[in-house]
């Protein structure tokens, strides 16, 4: 049901992502503010994660996911009715509203993670964020033909991806309601209750029985250190992705490419971010959370490079540049996301893991905000090197991951 829910709210995902920025510079008139609407709806998810994190603390995940996309697909009809109306004041509190979907998307990875063994941590969270992909790229290459529907309703055209989100972000809710029983988290929580009392121990392993049918030692939460770590590394490549990612559809707009060029270096990022998630959900299980970690920096560096140098009538240039930043924030979002769920036990997960979330939008809507101001004073190219460069810090702070005693039996540990 996960899958399913990923795979059509993916689309509603993108609509931000894609015309948001264009959407602002349209209404507002200025290249500066163009990284308003992205700051706005990171700002949203950062409100989002809080509630939703709080919510699945109390009710569950199913009820938590559920109200979010709801919350998501409200905020999209308010976007529409505010470009319909030309209403700055409603676009602004709408884009706010819309971000709370987008963090729900993310959360949803979490929901994937809490009946995994520790042995497969990282595979279950990136089966999540992989179901992400056909929706995902599916919706920027969708902006035409939204565009035109709305266009027949008497809707400027770049509100139609919204109007996708509104019905992508509804139908998911309704799904998430209705058929995601039983509860993972509840499930999760009761499982750890029963192997904390030794009803679920092997007294001959010293083990619990996994939910893939393996035996696993019962991890020791590490604690703090590690929550900091993992959140770190999800920050740092968030807004590097985010700042680079918003300002490039404008970049490619003012200098004659199409919006639907623009859309299909979009899809191309979109299905970076996500496409790869197999893989990298392996080699965090595999080699370590620590290496994969480590080698978001210099993929990010390369994105940034490249962005900064590629001729700025060059679609593949451009596109090959997203996809590299795609992939770098891919490595950093699923080994941070398996360091912090290591770190946690079933009772505290959902809160932590919501407040982690916040940081993470905080920081992007940060990087979006700033990126809009960097590209109208010192330009694209400023801003993507720069941005490169800053991913760099991701080493020292995955280098402060120790490598521990294996936590699940015949596995090298989350620490590589």
């Amino acid at each position: 049901m996960l899958v399913l829910a990923q795979v059509m709210s993916g689309a509603g995902l993108t609509a931000g992502i894609t015309v948001g920025a264009l959407l602002a510079e349209e209404m507002l008139g200025s290249t500066g503010l163009a990284g308003v609407p992205s700051a706005l709806f990171t700002a949203g998810a950062a409100l989002g994660a809080l509630a939703i994190g709080r919510l699945c603390t109390r009710w569950g995940r199913r009820p938590g996911l559920a109200l979010g996309y709801a919350t998501g697909a409200l905020g999209s009809v308010g976007v529409v009715v505010a470009a319909a109306t030309g209403s700055v004041a409603l676009l602004f509190p709408a884009l706010v509203v819309y971000g709370m979907g987008t963090a729900t998307g993310l959360m949803a990875r979490y929901a994937g993670a809490d009946l995994a063994s520790p042995a497969r941590r990282g595979r279950a969270v990136s089966a999540v964020l992989f179901a992400t992909t056909l929706g995902a790229v599916a919706g920027p290459m969708l902006v035409t033909p939204a565009g035109e529907v709305a266009h027949a309703w008497g809707v400027p055209r770049l509100a139609g991806p919204f109007l996708l989100a509104a019905a992508a972000f509804a139908a998911t809710a309704v799904v998430l309601a209705c058929l995601l029983r039983p509860d993972p988290l509840r499930l999760a929580q009761e499982l750890a209750a029963r192997v904390a009392q030794g009803r679920d121990t092997d007294p001959g392993k010293g083990g619990s029985a996994g939910t893939d049918g393996s035996r696993d030692r019962v991890p020791a939460p590490a604690g703090r250190h590690d929550v900091a770590v993992g959140t770190a590394v999800m920050v740092l490549t968030q807004v590097v992705m985010i700042g680079i990612m918003t300002m490039t559809p404008v970049h490619m707009l003012a200098h004659g490419h199409t919006a639907q060029a623009a859309g299909l270096v979009i899809s191309l990022h979109v299905g970076a971010m996500f496409l790869p998630s197999p893989l990298t959900g392996l080699l965090v299980d595999r080699i370590g959370r620590r290496w994969v970690a480590c080698a978001s920096g210099p993929l990010l560096l390369a994105a940034g490079a490249l962005a900064a140098l590629s001729p700025a009538g060059s679609t593949p240039a451009l596109g090959a540049a997203l996809v590299l930043l795609g992939l770098g924030w891919n490595f950093g979002l699923i080994s941070g996301t398996a360091i912090v769920t290591d770190a946690l036990p079933p009772d505290r997960r959902a809160t932590t893991q919501g407040l982690v979330d916040v940081g993470l939008a905080v920081a992007g809507a940060a990087g979006s905000l700033a990126s809009g101001l960097v590209v109208a004073r010192d330009g694209y190219p400023a801003l993507a090197l720069s941005g490169g460069l800053a991913a760099l810090l991701v080493l020292p702070v995955a280098g402060r991951f120790p490598r521990r005693a294996s936590r699940v039996a015949g596995h090298p540990g989350p620490g590589g």
